[in-house]
């Protein structure tokens, strides 16, 4: 029976809940998601869940915070004078923006309004939760099939677990071609889909911001 170990490239079907049972991210009606065990091409929870696993084994696993997108980091709100965003719509709390960076843009939410500042949540959306999964390991390889789409480990829209990076959008994804690590670092798929080397808390709202 072939098994998931470090190094080997494997395909998996998953299904990513939230505590209160919402689906986050699945993988259903699209290829396999690909990639490389012990490669850090996944969050560490998740690579640790398919390590190990048979070809054709079904398994549910729940990652601690610490082991998915990490705790909410407070470096991660930054204030910036109300001015600097759109007139309309209104700003409210939980109100989804689209940061412009030179590099392109990815989604922020409004944490906080005051009379003068917004207070902006650059974390990842899903930082300080637990997420629960339901994997299926479809293939174990030596190495990656070629992707479809040149994005993340199997093209856009055919398992990056949220797609998120290939739309630049670093933030909309769950477990898949990008990591906490990238996020940190501002970074999607790979290079030529980055944010750039900036920081988040770096990037300015522009007038071009929109609700998402």
């Amino acid at each position: 029976m072939m098994k998931a170990e470090n190094g080997k490239a494997v395909k998996i079907h998953y299904k990513g809940t939230l505590k209160d049972g919402s689906v986050f991210d699945s993988s259903e009606g699209r290829d396999p998601l690909q990639f490389v065990i012990g490669a850090k091409m996944v969050i560490p929870g998740f690579d640790n869940a398919v390590n190990g696993m048979e070809k054709g084994e079904t398994k549910t696993v729940t990652l601690p915070v610490e082991e998915a997108y990490g705790a909410i980091n407070a470096d991660l709100m930054k204030e910036v004078p109300r001015d600097q965003l759109p007139k309309e719509p209104e700003p409210q709390v939980g109100m989804q923006l689209m940061m412009q960076t030179p590099q392109g843009a990815f989604p922020v939410k409004i944490a906080k309004v005051a009379d003068d500042k917004v207070t902006l949540d650059l974390n990842h959306p899903l930082a300080g939760k637990e997420l629960t999964f339901e994997i299926t390991l479809e293939d174990v390889m030596d190495e990656m099939d070629a992707p479809k789409g040149g994005c993340g480990s199997g093209g856009c829209g055919s398992g990056g677990c949220g797609d998120g990076g290939c739309q630049g959008k670093c933030s909309e994804g769950g477990c898949g071609s990008h990591t906490k690590e990238k996020e940190d670092k501002g970074e999607c798929c790979k290079e030529e889909h980055s944010h750039g080397e900036e920081k988040k808390e770096e990037s300015e709202p522009t007038e071009e911001a929109k609700e998402a």
